[in-house]
C-alpha cells in the first residue's frame, strides 16, 4: 500500500486532532494521583476530547470498549480500564486516539504514581527518550527500516528490549495507515524498503520491555504484557515530515 503524501492543509487537519489528543494527555498526567481509579481516568479524558468537538477514535475501534488505553504496571500496551485505584509506586501507560473532522489524532505516554523506585524511572525514561531520539534522526530520503534499527539499538543499548508484533504506523483519514513502523529491523537489511518524503505522517510508539521482547494478550483479549512479566513503558508522538524534518504534532 502506498503511503500517503499530505497537503499542508491536511497536515493542519491531523495537528488539530493530534492537539487534542496532546490536551487530554496532559489532562490524565495531571490527574494521576494515587486514589484515581482507571474508569475515572478514561471518562475524565473522553469529556476532554468530546468537549473539544472530536470523538474518542479507540472507543469501538476493532472491539475495544474504553476511549483511552490504560496499561497499569506489566501491561505494556493495550490495557482496558477497570475499577482499580491508582497506588503509590505504580506506573501507568496512557494511549489516546481521537478523530476530528475526518481525521485522526494518536500519542501515548508513561507516567508514575507518586514516587516511584529508580529502576520504573529509568524504565519511563527509556520509551521517551528513544521517541525524542528517533524524532531528531528523522530526515527526507532515510528508509522506515533504518529508523526502525536505529530505535532497536538505541533500546538495547539502554539494556532493554522492544515488544515485538506490535509497531508505529501511518495516520491520516484512518487511524492505522501505511507503513508500519516497528521498533526493531525486521529482516537484515536496512536500507531496504520505503524512503521517508516531506508530506508523510506517522505515528512512532517505542514499548519496553526489560528483559524478554515476546508479548502476552491476557485474558480479555485486549491487555498486552511481555513473557518476562516484568513492567513495560510506552511513548508515542505522531509527527508530519515538512522541510526535510519531523515535527510533533500531538502536543498540547
Amino acid at each position: 500500500m502506498a503511503i500517503a503524501l499530505r497537503k499542508p492543509h491536511e497536515i493542519e487537519k491531523l495537528r488539530s486532532a493530534n492537539k487534542i489528543v496532546g490536551g487530554a494527555l496532559e489532562l490524565l498526567r495531571t490527574h494521576t494521583k494515587v486514589g484515581a481509579s482507571l474508569t475515572e481516568l478514561d471518562a475524565m479524558a473522553e469529556d476532554y476530547i468530546r468537549s473539544h468537538g472530536a470523538k474518542p477514535s479507540f472507543k469501538g475501534l476493532y472491539g475495544f470498549p474504553s476511549a483511552v488505553c490504560t496499561s497499569l504496571n506489566q501491561v505494556i500496551i493495550h490495557g482496558i480500564p477497570t475499577d482499580y485505584k491508582l497506588q503509590e509506586g505504580d506506573i501507568i501507560g496512557y494511549d489516546i486516539g481521537t478523530e476530528l473532522d475526518g481525521w485522526f489524532g494518536d500519542a501515548a505516554i508513561t507516567v508514575p504514581v507518586g514516587e516511584i523506585t529508580k529502576q520504573d524511572e529509568d524504565l519511563i525514561a527509556c520509551a521517551k527518550d528513544t521517541l525524542y531520539h528517533a524524532i531528531d534522526e528523522i530526515k527526507v530520503g532515510m528508509r522506515f527500516k533504518e529508523l526502525s534499527f536505529l530505535m532497536e539499538n538505541y533500546i538495547r543499548d539502554r539494556g532493554y528490549f522492544p515488544l515485538y508484533n506490535y509497531c508505529g504506523h501511518g495516520i491520516g483519514k484512518k487511524p492505522h495507515e501505511a507503513p508500519e513502523i516497528p521498533n526493531y529491523l525486521e529482516g537484515k537489511n536496512p536500507k531496504a524498503g520505503p524512503k521517508m518524503k516531506n508530506g508523510m505522517v506517522f505515528c512512532l510508539e517505542p514499548m519496553i520491555c526489560q528483559k524478554e521482547s515476546m508479548p502476552i494478550i491476557l485474558d480479555n483479549n485486549w491487555d498486552v504484557i511481555s513473557t518476562d512479566n516484568l513492567r513495560g513503558s510506552h511513548y508515542e508522538h505522531t509527527v508530519a515530515i515538512i522541510n526535510g524534518k519531523a515535527e510533533i504534532l500531538s502536543l498540547a
